[in-house]
């Protein structure tokens, strides 16, 4: 029924040059919103998003859901419809900003251990030791890796900023490991052995599942925990956090000045003030 709006949001998110992703976040947001909403999209209004939302927040969803469908809200009105949208009458939720979890470096290498696929093995050596999103491990090649800069270079990236990351010496050992033993790739460095396409981030999540199962580790450690536990762990080694920031790809400094609340402050040489007496420190 609204099928020709939801090819609409392909067409104008690719003449944005937006993810693929995110494009089909868009479509399936306003997908599930206009069965909702049971209305004709030309006749849509601000209060329709509105009584959405709410019934959204109602369910119990919360703050960050609301608001990735206010950005789909959004960018259907505006450059699908052509309609105008109102902040004041559908604002963003306020954020609730919860704590990144962060895996040790002695649980780093009981994952490592606890995932007997070489190909999955290399890839979460990679996500962990280069801080990157699991998005740009999957998208890289064969050529990304300069094992004479000891870099990798990465053009698929959220921010569609190309960067280059650091290349470990012992992710490289792994990585080498796997190219040697599973086909030496030289196109798409972790190719799915079916279909020689990018492997789905769904497939991914579901091995890193596996691993964090059998290595005994939380169950709420997801793949973004490795990049987590790079910058955290760059930061108790007293790495300044602008290069931190560049290494991560972040666009602005706050994205990164989270980890300042997550890094073991004793490392850092910060002291509490109580262990001061008269201006006199314990050390």
């Amino acid at each position: 029924m609204y099928e020709s709006y939801i090819n609409k949001i392909e067409d104008v998110g690719r003449l944005r040059n937006l993810k693929p992703g995110t494009i089909r976040n868009y479509q399936n947001n306003i997908r599930q919103y206009l069965d909702f909403i049971q209305k004709d999209p030309e006749t849509l209004t601000c209060e329709d998003a509105r009584t959405f939302l709410l019934y959204l927040k109602n369910k119990g969803d919360k703050a960050s859901t609301l608001n990735n469908k206010n950005g789909s809200l959004v960018f259907f009105y505006k450059r699908v419809l052509g309609k105008l949208w109102d902040d004041n009458l559908v604002p963003r939720a306020i954020n609730d900003y919860a704590v990144p979890k962060v895996l040790s470096r002695v649980e780093i290498d009981r994952l490592l251990d606890a995932t007997p696929n070489l190909k999955y093995k290399a890839i979460f050596a990679i996500m962990y030791s280069s801080g990157l999103r699991i998005s740009e491990v999957l998208h890289l090649h064969y050529d990304d890796i300069s094992r004479t800069n000891m870099q990798i270079y990465i053009h698929e990236t959220k921010t569609h900023t190309s960067r280059y990351a650091l290349l470990s010496k012992r992710a490289l050992d792994i990585l080498t490991d796997y190219w040697f033993k599973c086909g030496r790739p030289k196109g798409i460095l972790f190719p799915n052995q079916w279909t020689g396409n990018y492997l789905t981030s769904s497939a991914t999540r579901l091995e890193l599942n596996k691993a964090v199962k059998k290595a005994g580790l939380p169950k709420e450690i997801h793949s973004h925990c490795l990049r987590h536990s790079f910058a955290t762990h760059l930061l108790e080694d007293g790495v300044d956090i602008r290069y931190i920031q560049t290494l991560l790809g972040h666009r602005s400094p706050k994205s990164t000045e989270i980890y300042l609340h997550i890094s073991n402050k004793a490392l850092l040489g910060v002291q509490s003030p109580f262990d001061k007496r008269a201006g006199v420190s314990n050390e």
